[in-house]
């Protein structure tokens, strides 16, 4: 199957303007996606523009990343219901750094290879144009009614905040990327997030209108998780790609423990595996949904794509010694075990204040695990914390020497998947 086809049955297409499938047929096309510098990592709501990428250039195509070192200064209204706050330029350029840096790992920049990936950040070429020649060049070929007929801005001017000149310009600035790629790259195509379209059609226009040319748009639907959540958040806010901000054995469990619902979806969406063999992994689930055998190969396939099989290996390790076991009481598990648990969350908590025998809910507030005493108190009373694998026995319960494990440790459960190993020094 070509391209849009196999993209098409992973469900990583929502509108595509006619003619697309015909141009990526014809020859080797440069596309591009814009990724927006809003932190120093993306986070897994970028995987599906990253797969995008990826899917592009196996195919034969040249991938382009846009990282928008100019468009960030100012704001994306898409799905905004207010006005972000700006970024400073230093910060700027620091979270610019560091989604380069992520992207290099997923595609290939060999450039002995005739579709190599390019990275560009749209501040190079928006540096040096004067606001009176971007006026000239552009403003003037895209009229305001074009403008405001785009669901983004009209939901924006409709809502209570309403819409600054600066947020209301950013689809220009949009446009006026492809338009530019388009002279400089000879790129036409450009794909995106399904709420992106207005502003990926405003390119396709300024091509059209400037130069007389064609280019062409396809999004992908944004991705939702059955149960109404908001995909790539925990309890613990966003599930981010680099290692340091959402440790691999965190990334892994949040895959593990998708709905089976979610895993269907997402098992042709996030991972590289042949119709056939994902076909096969539903059929297998379907007839013993406990085995969760379609959530263990989403998480291994996609965990080992972002961090390394090493760091997969490393994840399932975990996962075993404190899931597999967890009837085992904690004095089992070595020093060496606790030491190695990859991905639990380590803190420390002076030794005296549990030689004097500390309230649970301090001990909970001041070692970090809960941000307050009135959090710890909620979570303590309603049984969501265990101490040593077994359920705290109330507020009144007292951390002291005798729950050391080997004279040090105290391991701390959250909920059903957070784990805290807690240093006594």
């Amino acid at each position: 199957m070509n391209l849009i086809e196999e993209l098409r049955w992973r469900g990583m297409i929502q509108d595509i303007m006619p003619g697309t499938e015909e141009q990526l047929q014809k020859e080797m096309t440069a596309g591009y996606i814009g990724f927006d510098p809003t932190a120093d990592s993306l986070h897994i709501g970028s995987l599906v523009p990253i797969l995008l990428l990826v899917h592009f250039q196996k195919a034969g195509h040249k991938p382009i990343a846009l990282v928008g070192g100019a468009t960030g200064m100012v704001g994306d209204p898409s799905g905004k219901s207010e006005e972000r706050n700006l970024l400073s330029e230093d910060v700027l350029q620091k979270n610019v750094a560091g989604v380069k840096a992520q992207l290099e790992k997923f595609l290939d920049f060999n450039p002995s290879l005739p579709n190599a990936a390019e990275m560009v950040n749209n501040y190079d070429w928006f540096k040096t144009i004067s606001f009176i020649d971007f006026l000239r060049d552009a403003g003037k070929h895209i009229t305001v009614n074009y403008m405001m007929a785009k669901d983004s801005v009209k939901k924006r001017i409709e809502g209570e905040t309403g819409i600054s000149y600066t947020e209301f310009a950013y689809q220009l600035m949009q446009g006026y990327d492809f338009y530019w790629l388009y002279q400089h790259k000879n790129c036409k195509l450009q794909m995106g997030g399904s709420d992106q379209w207005g502003n990926m059609t405003t390119g396709t226009e300024l091509i059209r209108r400037k130069c007389g040319g064609e280019a062409f748009v396809f999004t992908n639907p944004l991705i939702t998780k059955a149960d109404g959540g908001k995909f790539g958040k925990t309890e613990s806010g966003n599930v981010w790609l680099d290692a340091a901000r959402t440790t691999p054995y965190q990334f892994y469990q949040f895959w593990l423990n998708a709905s089976d619902t979610d895993a269907e979806k997402w098992i042709k969406i996030f991972t590289f595996l042949p119709k056939a063999e994902v076909e096969q992994l539903i059929s297998a689930h379907q007839a013993e949904p406990g085995a969760r055998t379609l959530q263990k190969r989403l998480a291994r396939e996609i965990t080992s794509f972002v961090h390394g099989t090493e760091e997969y290996e490393k994840a399932v390790e975990t996962t075993q010694k404190l899931f597999a076991n967890q009837h085992a009481p904690a004095e089992s598990l070595t020093v060496d075990d606790l030491e190695g648990l990859e991905g639990v969350i380590k803190m420390s908590y002076p030794a005296e204040k549990i030689a004097a025998g500390a309230d649970i809910v301090s001990f909970l507030a001041e070692s970090g695990i809960l941000s307050s005493k009135g959090e710890a108190r909620k979570l303590v009373e309603g049984g969501g914390i265990s101490i040593n694998r077994k359920k705290a026995e109330g507020v009144k319960m007292t951390i002291g020497n005798e729950l050391l494990l080997h004279e040090q440790y105290i391991l701390v459960q959250k909920g059903k998947k957070n784990y805290y190993l807690v240093k006594v020094e």
